[in-house]
């Protein structure tokens, strides 16, 4: 999985995948008490978020590194590739808080570039 020159564990779960609702609906009534309801479909601002819970995809902390450097970047626009080929345009997700979290393995106070963190990244479909 790549997340434009990023790469990412394969086994990361798009947690988020099914609650997608492609169509929005708005409810109201009108002065007579009828029901008034208004349906478009969404053209893209689908969340995906990509987890490895804290016993699989465990990434480098050089990868985090770069992950939260990508996630300073303000309007950033990157391709997702997922492994079954999938791509999307993504942003990050900042609305539910950070969209880069990391968790080292087994705590110790100064990692090297090859500690092992496990990894959140929350990403919103663009474009």
């Amino acid at each position: 999985m790549t997340l434009d020159t990023i790469t990412l564990p394969d086994d990361l779960l798009w947690i988020n995948e099914f609650d997608w609702n492609p169509v929005e609906q708005s409810q109201d009534r009108s002065l007579t008490g009828g029901l008034l309801i208004q349906e478009q479909s969404k053209s893209y601002g689908r969340s995906i978020e990509l987890n490895g819970g804290e016993d699989a995809a465990w990434v480098s902390r050089s990868v985090v590194v770069n992950l939260l450097a990508l996630s300073q970047i303000a309007n950033k626009v990157m391709t997702l590739t997922l492994p079954d080929l999938r791509q999307y345009s993504v942003i990050f997700d900042r609305s539910s808080g950070a969209p880069v979290e990391a968790r080292q393995v087994l705590p110790y106070a100064y990692p090297g570039d090859n500690y092992q963190y496990s990894l959140i990244v929350r990403l919103l479909t663009v474009e």
